[in-house]
């Protein structure tokens, strides 16, 4: 592909993009300020806060971004789980596979070298303030481990396709001149090879363009055939340095809240929260003004009666001319003030945190405690509040941000043979699209009225069969058994498949039809016997009588 068209597109997306850059300036230093690098540079080791007055709308987005990784990606338990289609009717050997896959993912995911756990992290405190995030889901420049990385979103830009989703990405990218040639090696410009032998550590600006490869040709002449193509473009040489067809798209950009017409999200947290942590930074400037003039008030002096500068400090002396009669009034005093607009002040910087902590629903990630015993009915009913309050958080985090991750990770190590060869795979699952579930507060909830419901359901029936018998064949005792135990979370491993538990089945039932054919024969013997028993004597008589 040509240099020149490469930067010429991104740089159009990279311009029209400029006005996000001043709102995600104003969030950071609102909110992360730690990010506040969108229109100026930050320099190492100057925090960034000193223009604020209270930390609380950085603790409220702090709190919302931790909450993220520990409600839907916690690490003391499996949190996705690899499904396909009608996964309530899968056999166990399916089941087993993809337990299997799973437990070989997770633990390539976790793998320290891999850094997902940091490149998550910083993504969901991005989620959380700017309504998105850019993580890179590929493998290491040796092609042996997985590499997980969040990228700046200031130096992301990407457009949707026809259909909606994001088919192409330009990043911006500055790594050193011997990274460079560690990752390119003989590809790089001659000139970076030259520059790299006397300042290895300098820095250079490098594009990498993911777009749909229709029209793209490779420099044999040939269109591509997989769906995306990958350019690393080195931008002060105009030199393409690699150049590969792809088949996925190598970013997951999870976005919260998008609105038509725009490619860029927002974080519906901060479009609430926004104004009012400016109103929170000014009423906290002013009560600590206020605060300050409280325990130091402004002093009034007369004039000519000091003999030097105001002194006000603990055991400070203040000289006044000898000559100034006090009967006038004190020579210096403090200026009465009114403070009894300091409560009020305090009520309304308390009620905005009440709405801070609204915003980035911390009021809603968690279940209330009840406040005294409950019955079965109003827990359900709680739960289903919860559950309401809690889908718009949980719904989107899920399915823009968690399930591509997941679904590229499946993909690359499929490719890889990690969870074995083709012929491994069970037939049941040939051909047929992974898809991931997840566990989550809002997910466990949902799951756990599985049971809840199969408890009811045999309670009615056994109520219902006094009344007639038939009803207890309208219930898969064995099928909504299985369903409520998988919904718990209990291995595939653990349980029997459908034909061992068909064939132990008809072995119990053959084993009591023989035990009963066995009761029967035995019951007929005693009957001969006692019925030979009792026929005894007399035959003896006979007997003795023949003889």
């Amino acid at each position: 592909m040509i240099a020149a068209t490469l930067l010429n597109e991104g740089g159009q997306l990279f311009s029209k993009r400029g006005a996000m850059l001043h709102l995600w300036q104003e969030i950071a230093e609102q909110f992360y300020p730690e990010r506040a690098d969108f229109t100026s540079a930050r320099t190492p080791g100057i925090s960034g806060t000193s223009s604020l007055a209270t930390g609380y709308p950085v603790l409220a987005r702090r709190d919302l971004g931790n909450a993220i990784g520990a409600m839907l990606r916690p690490t003391n338990k499996a949190w996705n789980h690899p499904r396909v289609d009608k996964w309530d009717e899968a056999g166990t050997e399916a089941r087993a596979f993809l337990e299997r896959a799973e437990t070989r993912q997770r633990q390539a995911m976790y793998y320290q070298a891999a850094q997902f756990v940091r490149a998550t992290k910083e993504a969901d405190h991005d989620f959380a303030a700017f309504g998105q995030a850019c993580i890179q889901v590929t493998k290491n420049h040796r092609g042996d481990q997985l590499l997980y990385r969040c990228w700046h979103l200031r130096d992301v830009a990407w457009m949707e396709g026809a259909d909606g989703t994001i088919d192409c990405v330009y990043r911006k990218w500055k790594p050193t001149l011997n990274v460079l040639i560690t990752l390119f090696g003989k590809n790089v410009h001659p000139k970076v090879k030259a520059s790299c032998e006397k300042d290895p550590y300098a820095e250079t600006e490098v594009w990498h363009v993911v777009k749909p490869s229709t029209n793209c040709y490779d420099k044999k002449g040939k269109e591509y055939d997989t769906p995306f193509v990958s350019v690393y473009l080195d931008v002060a040489n105009q030199h393409v340095m690699e150049e590969v067809g792809l088949g996925t798209l190598p970013y997951v950009i999870p976005r919260w809240q998008t609105v038509s017409g725009s490619q860029y999200a927002y974080s519906p947290a901060v479009t609430v929260a926004l104004s009012d942590a400016l109103t929170l930074q000014t009423m906290t400037l002013t009560l600590l003004e206020a605060g300050e003039k409280h325990v130091s008030p402004p002093m009034l002096a007369v004039q000519e009666a000091l003999r030097g500068d105001i002194n006000i400090m603990a055991s400070g002396v203040t000289w006044v001319d000898r000559e100034y009669d006090e009967r006038l009034g004190e020579v210096l005093r403090p200026l009465t003030m009114d403070k009894s607009g300091m409560p009020i002040g305090f009520e309304m910087a308390a009620d905005l945190r009440e709405q801070l902590a609204s915003a980035f629903y911390l009021n809603k990630l968690a279940l209330p405690p009840p406040d005294r015993e409950m019955t079965a009915y109003e827990t359900g009913q709680r739960v289903q509040e919860y559950i309401r309050q809690s889908l718009p958080l949980f719904e989107p985090m899920e399915a823009e941000y968690n399930a591509p991750v997941c679904r590229m990770t499946f993909e690359i190590l499929m490719g890889a043979g990690v969870f074995g060869s083709h012929f491994e795979i069970p037939e049941e699952l040939l051909g047929k699209e992974v898809i991931f579930t997840f566990e989550s507060p809002l997910h466990d909830a949902i799951e756990k009225e599985k049971g809840q419901r199969f408890l009811e359901a045999t309670s009615l029936i056994a109520n219902a069969a006094a009344a007639d018998p038939g009803v207890i064949h309208l219930l898969d005792v064995k099928k909504a058994a299985r369903d409520v135990l998988h919904s718990t979370g209990v291995p595939a491993a653990w349980l029997r498949t459908e034909s061992e538990v068909d064939a132990l089945t008809d072995a119990d039932r053959e084993a009591q039809q023989a035990q009963q054919l066995l009761q029967q024969m035995q019951q007929g013997a005693n009957v001969a016997k006692t019925i030979g028993d009792t026929a005894a004597p007399a035959g003896t008589l006979n007997t003795g009588a023949v003889l």
